[in-house]
């Protein structure tokens, strides 16, 4: 499987690479949304979590993390409560993957 999918962010690692889109695509304050990841090649997807490094803390809800197979998962449970710089954090493969989106 390809990392190469259409709508998805790719950040790549030392061994892996990981690709995610949030749906829907625009992330508002307060306001659920999921996230897709796709790990190259298929690693469990171990942990994925968001934080604002700025503000030190993270968010108020814990994402759950169901597989869907073939590398492919859908996270659960992710509302940002506030504007600003959120850094989202990934762990698949033994690797740590981060990126960042904005909210105003």
């Amino acid at each position: 499987m390809s990392c190469e999918l259409p709508d998805f962010r790719r950040i790549a690692g030392a061994k892996h690479s990981l690709a995610y889109r949030t749906v829907p695509a625009t992330v508002r304050v307060g306001e659920a949304f999921v996230v897709e990841v796709a790990t190259c090649p298929s690693a469990p997807l171990a942990s994925a979590n968001a934080s604002m490094p700025e503000h030190r803390h993270g968010m108020n809800y814990k994402p759950s993390i169901r597989g869907s197979g073939d590398g492919r998962f859908r996270v659960e449970g992710w509302v940002f409560h506030m504007p600003g710089r959120w850094e989202f954090a990934f762990e698949a493969g033994g690797e740590r993957f981060t990126d960042s989106l904005r909210l105003e």
